[in-house]
């Protein structure tokens, strides 16, 4: 695409072509402001904006973190006080949200509709250059205090605010707790050294007037960097900002940066505890080791690092993820291993979890042991050159499956765009890798960066981070004493202030907008059609196979499905466990560190996995499937099939002590990713009894898949139960192997022969077996659980039996799911009740429809708000705005792009499950009829009554006054 010198308020820098990604990437600077503009041009309708400003704070009261959320809360053009929210309703976004990371702050949004994304475009430019930071949303959105018992102030006081909250939560995670201390420990003197989100203890230091002097310094154009992708040419996006913001201003002279830190000239080496409320604390222990290196612009380095950090750690048979893997001091290696490259410096993380404090010596030992061993032995050049293979390979592929395409271009891009390096060049990777593959032919490559990046590197931090169960009461005791010392020092007037201020927030959470006053798109916008992606149905031998021709940018994508035969209920607990056997245990002769150094060699990875759906007309009838999944650049795709095919049928589970690693990963990995995805964990408990799928999902990913992996990991520490799980494990891939299979190719139009002769040659001889397939017993039933863990905050779910996707109410029920946030449930347990999030939703698969909060610092208000929901619904009569809003909501969400062989595959996998484009049409044309009636009329037929689920995960404490009313579960 043609570069273009863009609007005169601009100065045109420079362009590139960036070939392998088929975009052009330029980059602006604005003359009067110095405002920086990165446009990659592409010839996509879903276009992307973002405005990122550098953020450095020096503390951890979160300043950054809850300005991010206040200048969302009304602007000098939109003074409502809830434009974002409003605007997620008002719009066919396909993406909208805002982050704070360690030294940026960013807001970012996407939509394939023009009309959409320049509304979107004029609300975010006003938000955040003209934001009116309003004392109530501080208040509501940062801290505040309250009295306990509304109004009277002889009651305690306790503390409130969403980012409050939102922290305590994140800060119940280990995970979390170990990356915020081992950074304060690394970055001694820099923003890192802070927690950029906010640590609970702190957050309540913020003053308002605080925020206003950051707000000022920080979020002007002088400090922003501005980045677009898409098809709308780049004059008309500069027009905007010029018009719409960059205009009425001028170059603030002020320099945000983030220096260099000071370096160690020996080891630190520190132990630090962490709350966990368990009795047994023993193997809960974290061990990390960090280097600090060098500048992150420095793209060689960067690069260098990554294929340094690949070669140590990408998969079980590189050296140091096999020392971790394999050592008795712990039980996994750290979900922190790897690179960090999106700060200022970059440093590098390896670490052991599940372990004991009195292990840390000899983990720091282990570790420099296997670096020294590598640096004096040297790495087979093969696979040096499998890992700069997968470098290539994720340069290559477009992705947008979970991000929009663009935005994760974008997001690539930003480090070295807020650091005043080059983003165009960190887009452009092929020069540096065509570098990199002359590089490697020196066998002292690796070696040599192990010595100078880690060996010689004297800063370094070990840290240890072990469970301390009675933290969290010292924690608590700490708040309630500062509480009470704050409630001490008021005079009467004080005290009514704080209870004036509790109104006033009140009544501006309940006060009715005129939202008029922001731009929308309306139903008459909705496209008429949507895009399906053409498929063409061939064979080979009795094998039925699927073939789409879609631009995967030199990718091939290939799947084996396999219809899931009858099975055990021991044997569907063990799916999971078989599913990441198939490709991390050895396959033919190979054991599994050579067949995980195949794998890299000619893939970009396989995976296993299973899927499972009620049918259309009935949550019951189940269809179920095992998928092995490959992807390649097309030079491998040969080798991709031969691969495929040895992993089917010759995958091994012999290797017992391996096997005993995977379990022991897993229950690491499944425990610490608790309050991380506690909303959906209790929406899982919420609907597992009331479909045949929610009932597997729970035993096998939800909260009943922890207490079973943690039960099955001490079990096997008995050689004979580990033989047994080893047979176990055989016989279920006998049976998997032995049932009917298809196949889906994904490639380039122009493949399309080549793919199918290599498909025909591995699998024609094949005969397609048969088998009796899976069938579930079926379920209809609530349950009433309160699941206990290590957590500030709870996790609320509350789940109805409704109807599957062909009753005639499915559409209907979807619309609810967003009207009820909009209307009722993001302002009662967000805003009022101080909870990071909220919603409601239909799953027509399991014919529930259920309801959840995020990181709550309440517990049974929260249900009743549910319900008063629903009676909010009943009671009141509803703008037809307010549906087409929800209307909307669910359009964008049905109609949200993914990446060429995301979409291929959503498709064929629909189609599996007997959801086909026609009936998917069909689907989204009910969706656009529901009406108000309709809402109401299945709101009062199934969300009311006594046959509902309730669900939480949440603290022993919080759950044991309702232990007559729930069964309590300790995970």
């Amino acid at each position: 695409m043609s570069q273009s010198t863009g609007h005169p308020s601009f100065e045109f820098i420079r362009s590139a072509p960036i070939e392998s990604l088929n975009v052009t990437m330029s980059e602006y600077k604005h003359r009067t402001t110095g405002a920086a503009h990165f446009h990659i041009a592409a010839e996509q309708d879903e276009n992307v904006f973002l405005v990122a400003f550098r953020t450095v704070p020096m503390d951890s009261t979160g300043v950054a973190h809850i300005l991010e959320h206040t200048a969302l809360c009304g602007s000098e053009r939109y003074p409502v006080r809830d434009p974002f929210f409003m605007m997620t309703r008002r719009s066919l976004n396909t993406f909208m949200n805002a982050f704070t990371s360690s030294d940026w702050t960013a807001y970012p949004f996407a939509s394939q509709n023009k009309k959409d994304f320049l509304n979107l475009l004029d609300v975010y430019l006003d938000a955040t250059f003209f934001s009116r930071l309003d004392p109530l949303d501080f208040a509501q959105e940062g801290h505040r205090v309250e009295f306990k018992e509304q109004g009277n102030a002889e009651s305690d006081l306790v503390f409130k605010g969403v980012v409050f909250n939102e922290m305590k939560g994140a800060m119940s995670s280990a995970t979390s707790i170990l990356w915020q201390t081992v950074t304060k420990h690394l970055f001694p003197t820099v923003t890192y050294h802070y927690n950029s989100g906010g640590d609970p203890e702190s957050i309540t230091d913020l003053s308002y007037e605080q925020l206003l002097e950051f707000y000022r310094t920080h979020y002007h154009p002088s400090n922003a960097v501005i980045m677009t992708f898409g098809n709308i040419p780049v004059e008309e996006l500069q027009t905007r900002f010029e018009e719409q913001a960059l205009s009425r201003f001028e170059k603030l002279d002020v320099d945000i940066s983030v220096p260099d830190e000071k370096r160690y000239f020996s080891p630190v080496r520190v132990e630090e505890a962490y709350a966990l409320d368990d009795e047994n604390t023993e193997e809960q222990t974290h061990h990390m080791l960090a280097w600090l290196l060098g500048p992150s612009i420095d793209l060689k380095a960067q690069l260098k690092a990554h294929l340094l950090s690949r070669v140590l750690l990408d998969n079980s048979s590189s050296p140091l993820r096999l020392a971790l893997e394999s050592t008795e001091l712990g039980s996994s290696p750290s979900p922190l291993c790897g690179l960090e490259d999106s700060n200022r410096q970059m440093s590098f993380m390896c670490g052991l979890q599940g372990s004991d404090p009195e292990h840390a010596a000899a983990f720091e030992q282990l570790v420099l042991d296997t670096l020294q061993k590598v640096a004096d032995e040297g790495v087979e050049q093969s696979v040096v050159e499998a890992q700069l293979h997968q470098l290539e390979l994720n340069q290559r592929e477009l992705s947008g499956d979970g991000y929009p395409y663009g935005l994760n271009l974008i997001m690539a891009a930003m480090s070295p765009a807020v650091h005043r390096g080059d983003p165009i060049a960190l887009l452009n990777l092929d020069p540096v890798i065509d570098e990199l593959r002359e590089d490697i032919k020196d066998t002292n490559f690796i070696p040599d960066m192990i010595r100078t990046l880690l060996l010689e590197n004297m800063h370094r931090v070990r840290v240890t981070l072990r469970p301390d169960n009675g933290m969290t009461a010292l924690k608590d005791a700490d708040e309630s004493a500062r509480l009470a010392a704050i409630k001490a020092s008021l005079d009467e007037e004080q005290k009514q202030a704080i209870i004036d201020q509790a109104a006033a927030l009140e009544a501006r959470q309940l006060q009715e907008d005129d939202e008029s006053i922001l731009p929308k798109v309306t139903l008459e916008d909705v496209p008429s059609s949507i895009y399906v992606p053409e498929s063409e149905q061939l064979s080979v031998g009795e094998q039925p196979v699927n073939w789409y021709g879609q631009g995967t940018n030199g990718l091939v994508y290939q799947q084996i499905v396999i219809d899931l035969p009858a099975l055990t209920d021991q044997e569907i607990e063990l799916l999971p466990l078989f599913c990441i056997g198939m490709t991390e245990l050895g396959c033919k002769e190979r054991s599994y560190q050579e067949n995980q150094q195949h794998h890299a060699a000619l893939t970009g990875g396989i995976s296993a996995y299973t899927t499972m759906r009620g049918a259309t007309d009935s949550e019951q009838d189940v269809k179920a499937y095992f998928v092995l999944s490959g992807k390649a650049l097309v030079k491998n795709q040969a080798a991709l099939t031969q691969l495929l095919e040895e992993t089917l049928n010759h995958a091994r589970f012999d290797e017992k002590t391996r096997i005993q690693e995977l379990v022991a990963q897993q229950r690491s990995r499944k425990e610490q990713g608790i309050t991380g995805q506690g909303h959906s964990l209790a929406i899982l408990a919420a609907t597992a009894k009331f479909s045949p799928v929610a009932a597997v999902t729970q035993k096998t990913r939800g909260l009943a898949s922890i207490k079973a992996i943690k039960k099955l990991d001490k079990e096997i520490e008995d050689a004979n139960q580990l033989q047994l799980l080893s047979d176990a494990l055989h016989a279920l891939h006998e049976k998997i192997k032995s049932s009917p299979r298809r196949f889906l190719l994904v490639a380039e139009p122009e493949l399309k022969d080549d793919l199918v002769a290599t498909l025909n040659d591995c699998w024609s001889t094949a005969t397609s077996p048969t088998a009796d397939l899976l069938s579930l017993p079926t379920t209809r039933e609530p349950v009433k659980q309160l699941w206990t863990t290590s957590t500030q905050v709870s996790f609320c779910a509350k789940a109805y039996p409704t109807v599957a996707v062909d009753h005639e109410d499915s559409a209907a029920l979807t619309v609810l799911g967003d009207f009820l946030r909009n209307g009722y449930l993001h302002r009662a347990i967000r805003e009022k009740g101080g909870a990071y999030g909220s919603g409601a939703g239909q799953d027509s698969g399991d014919a529930v429809f259920r309801f959840f909060s995020y990181r709550d610092p309440r517990l049974m208000e929260t249900f009743e708000d549910f319900d008063k929901s629903i009676d909010w619904l009943l009671s009141t009569d509803h703008d037809y705005s307010r549906l087409e809003e929800a209307i909307l909501g669910v359009v964008s969400s049905i109609d949200k792009p993914g990446s060429p062989a995301g979409e291929a595959k959503g498709d064929y996998h629909s189609n599996l499950f007997g959801r086909d484009a026609e009936h998917r049409k069909a689907f989204r044309q009910r969706i656009l009829q529901v009406t108000i009636d309709d809402l109401k009329r299945v709101a009062s037929t199934y969300l009311t009554g006594d046959h509902a689920s309730l669900t939480a995960v949440t603290s022993a404490e919080k759950a044991k006054p309702f232990s007559d009313q729930f069964e309590i579960i300790a995970i």
